[in-house]
């Protein structure tokens, strides 16, 4: 009876083991991660969250734009009876909807395709300098808001304008990660290089005396 219960203890204790180790892995990780939230999810919360944000304003720009468009395409031959106005409007406010519907989906894809490719290139640079701190969240907006200017082809003087923007923002955006990450105990790179040089000078000055 002993001999079977010391094998299923020992598989209960592996897989205990194996348990704790997971829950230490994923501790771990959100620690060590900006917002304390790993990168896969963090980066499916930013483009959602912009896709909404952008087909909201992309569904009133656009139902704006395709009832303007509706009148002026049709001011030549209004109608001039009451069953003529109720088709008239109810043509407009379905052209409203579908014309809403479609910029919509166009603005939030754009706006969720340059969010994405920000916090790519920010965690790239995380990955590359191996820390995680405000200068790979400005490179990464002063990447983003410099191909966005030549995406569209802006002149000089409006692509140093967004780039002054996406500078201001990255700065802004990860000033405040790095707060939020040395508050959960993730202390930014230039922390312990400011520390580090500190030490050393004040071991020089001691050596010294």
């Amino acid at each position: 009876m002993a001999s079977q219960t010391e094998p299923e203890d020992a598989e209960k204790l592996r897989a205990e083991e194996q348990r704790n180790l997971r829950m230490e892995w994923a501790r771990k990780a959100k620690a060590e991660a900006r917002l304390s939230i790993p990168y896969p999810v963090r980066l499916l919360l930013a483009t959602s969250l912009s896709f909404m944000a952008g087909g909201a304003l992309g569904v009133s720009h656009g139902a704006q734009q395709a009832g303007l468009r509706f009148r002026a395409e049709n001011a030549h031959r209004l109608p001039n009876s009451q069953a003529g106005w109720y088709f008239y409007h109810k043509s407009k406010n379905y052209n409203m909807s579908l014309g809403g519907v479609k910029e919509g989906f166009k603005m939030g894809a754009r706006i969720s395709f340059w969010t994405a490719g920000f916090f790519a290139i920010e965690e790239f640079f995380d990955r590359y300098r191996r820390t995680k701190d405000f200068i790979n969240t400005v490179l990464a907006s002063l990447v983003v808001s410099g191909s966005f200017s030549l995406w569209n082809r802006f002149p000089i003087a409006t692509a140093a304008r967004t780039a002054r923007t996406g500078l201001a923002i990255g700065l802004a955006y990860g000033l405040a990660e790095d707060a939020l990450g040395a508050a959960n105990g993730r202390r930014p790179g230039y922390v312990d290089f400011l520390l580090r040089n500190r030490r050393r000078s004040t071991t020089a000055e001691v050596e010294a005396e």
